[in-house]
């Protein structure tokens, strides 16, 4: 009996003496983590039994709560800040992508007519002379250039494309009106 008592007395101390270890965690190349009572390099240290003052671990978790938070709102502020300028790039090239196509459309239609006009303050058209149109083309084919940073290639004899047709508007749905709605009594 007593010798159980002893040996039951032994169990426990190694027990609670176990239970007072330090505990350390790492994450492994995997992701997954893993506790231990022994150190391994870049494990941190998750329970201790060194003794802490009274209050200062509610002291030390506030503090680390609000350096946490104050990480986080930095952390999501830099997230903020690359989702926008992100969609600020996105609407640039669109916009330098319109331009470019506006501009080699205008291009290739002063290179394949054979005379350039504008229309007057009254609607009516006049006429380029050669050397008008040229300088125009030329201007084109710079802003081609610069906006696009090439100029499509003209070939000659390479048949004109068709204009393509202005499609005809869809006529405007009339309201569903109820008649015993829109007569006064």
């Amino acid at each position: 009996m007593l010798r159980r008592v002893a040996l039951t007395a032994l169990i426990l101390a190694g027990a609670l003496s176990g239970a007072r270890a330090d505990v350390y965690r790492w994450v492994d190349d995997k992701g997954e983590p893993h506790y231990s009572d022994q150190w391994f390099p870049g494990a941190e240290v998750i329970k201790t039994d060194k003794a802490r003052p009274p209050g200062a671990g509610a002291a030390v978790r506030s503090s680390d709560q609000k350096n946490l938070a104050a990480a986080n709102t930095k952390v999501s502020a830099q997230l903020n800040d690359t989702d926008n300028a992100r969609a600020v790039q996105e609407d640039v090239n669109k916009r330098r992508e319109a331009v470019c196509k506006t501009a080699k459309d205008a291009y290739m239609r002063a290179i394949t007519a054979r005379r350039i006009y504008k229309d007057d303050k009254d609607g009516e058209r006049s006429y380029m002379s050669d050397q008008d149109a040229d300088a125009y083309r030329d201007s084109l084919r710079k802003t081609v250039q610069d906006n696009c940073g090439s100029v499509p290639q003209f070939d000659p004899n390479a048949p004109i494309p068709e204009p393509q047709p202005i499609p005809e508007p869809k006529p405007i749905p009339e309201p569903k009106v109820n008649p015993a709605d829109a007569t006064s009594p």
